[in-house]
C-alpha cells in the first residue's frame, strides 16, 4: 500500500519535512521511489514566482535537446538551481546524469500575452519536450510552470534525500505547500512518470490505492485534452478528472466528489439538487472511479484537499496547528512533524466528504 502526505503552512518549509513525514511510514516503502511537488516557493526561487521553472531529469543528450528547443522558442533563462548531489557506495537510487531546475522569462513575442496564452505556451512546450525525449528516454520533464518544482526519483526515499542533500533543513530551498509520496503504483512498470504526485497546469494529485475503472477513465479522458497523456498509473486519472472538472468546465471543487463517487440513486433523488446530480452522473459517467483509494489534491490557488473512496478503504488523517496542516496516510507521520498539536482535533475524513484547507489554513469539511 502506498503512503501519501501533504504539508501546507503559513511559513516556508524545507522538503526535509516531507521526507521525515514519509520516512516514519516505512512499511509503505518498497524502494520504487520518492516524489514531491513543491508549490508557493520561497528561498532562492521566491523572487521568480511569476516566471516558469522547468523541472527535468535527463541525460547529456536530453539536456542538449531541452536547451535547443527552449532557445528556439525564445525562452530566456534567468536563474538555475543545480542540486549538489552526494552519491555514496551502497545507495539505492537510479540517478539520472542531470537534474535541471531552471527558471525562464517568456519569449519576447509573449510580452503582451494573456495569462491563458502563456499557460498554453508552457503546456505545449512541456508536451513537446516530453514527446521529443520519450522515445529514447533521454529525459523526463515533470513540470514547466510558475512557482512549482517537481522532483521524482527511483530508489530508497532516505537515499534519495541523502543524494540530493535534502535531509537537513535550510532556508534556501523552501515552499509553503509540499505534496509527496513513497512507492509507485507497482501494478505497472516502474518509471519516473508513474511516480506521484502528478501535476498539470497548476493542479496536483496523488493517491493511495487503486482505480479499477482505469481503462474507462483513460479512454474517455484521452479525448478531452491534449495534456491528458501518459497514463503510466491508474491514479493519473484522478488528476485529469480534477483538471477537467475545475479548469475546463469551471465547476466548483465540491462537484469533484459527485463525479468520482456519485451518491447512490436512492440518496440522490431525495436532494434538492437531484436534477443536477443526475445530469453529472449521466454526462460524466466515464469519470467515475472504483476501488480503494484516498486522493490528495491541490488547486492553482494552493487550496489543498483530501477525499476518500465511497467505502473508505484507504486511511488518511489530518492534523493541524495554528500555522501548519498535515495530511498523512498514518498518524505516525503527523506525530513526527507536528508532535505539539492537539491530537484530539485530528480529523479522520469519512467516505462522504471533502476536507479542504484554504489559503488562510482554515480546515473545512464539505459533506457530499
Amino acid at each position: 500500500m502506498c503512503r501519501i502526505g501533504a504539508i501546507k503552512s503559513l511559513n516556508y518549509l524545507h522538503p526535509s519535512k516531507a521526507l521525515h513525514l514519509m520516512q516514519s511510514q516505512q512499511k509503505g516503502h518498497d524502494n520504487s521511489g520518492f516524489a514531491m511537488v513543491m508549490q508557493d516557493l520561497g528561498g532562492i526561487f521566491a523572487e521568480y514566482k511569476d516566471l516558469p521553472t522547468l523541472s527535468l531529469a535527463c541525460t547529456d543528450e536530453g539536456l542538449k535537446i531541452a536547451e535547443t528547443l527552449l532557445q528556439d522558442k525564445g525562452f530566456k533563462q534567468v536563474y538555475q538551481w543545480i542540486p549538489e548531489t552526494n552519491r555514496k557506495p551502497g545507495m539505492d537510487i537510479q540517478a539520472m546524469p542531470n537534474y535541471v531546475f531552471r527558471t525562464f522569462d517568456y519569449p519576447s513575442q509573449f510580452a503582451g500575452a494573456t495569462k491563458e496564452e502563456k499557460e498554453d505556451l508552457l503546456t505545449d512546450t512541456r508536451l513537446q519536450l516530453r514527446a521529443t525525449m520519450e522515445k529514447d528516454a533521454t529525459g523526463f520533464v515533470y513540470s514547466f510552470w510558475p512557482d512549482v518544482i517537481t522532483l521524482k526519483e527511483i530508489g530508497d526515499p532516505r537515499d534519495i534525500g541523502a543524494f540530493f542533500n535534502l535531509l537537513e533543513p535550510d532556508d534556501s530551498f523552501t515552499a509553503k505547500l509540499i505534496t509527496a509520496q513513497c512507492r509507485q503504483n507497482t501494478n505497472y512498470a516502474i518509471v519516473r512518470y508513474a511516480a506521484h504526485p502528478f501535476f498539470l497546469q497548476g493542479y496536483t494529485a496523488l493517491a493511495n490505492g487503486e482505480n479499477t475503472f482505469y481503462q474507462k477513465n483513460k479512454d474517455f479522458q484521452s479525448t478531452l485534452h491534449r495534456g491528458y497523456v501518459g497514463f503510466e498509473s491508474d491514479s493519473q486519472c484522478f488528476l485529469y478528472t480534477l483538471h477537467y472538472m475545475h479548469r475546463q468546465l469551471r465547476w466548483p471543487l465540491s462537484y469533484y466528489k459527485h463525479i468520482i463517487t456519485p451518491l447512490p440513486f436512492d440518496e440522490a433523488v431525495k436532494r434538492e439538487d437531484a436534477e443536477q446530480l443526475f445530469a453529472i452522473r449521466q454526462s460524466l459517467a466515464h469519470l467515475e472511479i472504483n476501488g480503494p483509494n484516498t486522493i490528495i489534491g491541490a488547486l492553482p490557488d494552493n487550496t489543498l484537499f483530501v477525499v476518500c473512496d465511497a467505502k473508505k478503504l484507504r486511511p488518511i488523517v489530518v492534523g493541524h496547528t495554528a500555522d501548519t496542516v498535515v495530511f498523512s496516510s498514518e498518524v505516525c507521520g503527523i506525530n513526527e512533524i507536528l508532535p505539539e498539536r492537539d491530537w484530539e482535533t485530528d480529523i479522520y475524513p469519512n467516505e462522504r466528504e471533502i476536507v479542504v484547507i484554504d489559503k488562510n489554513l482554515e480546515v473545512q469539511r464539505w459533506k457530499q
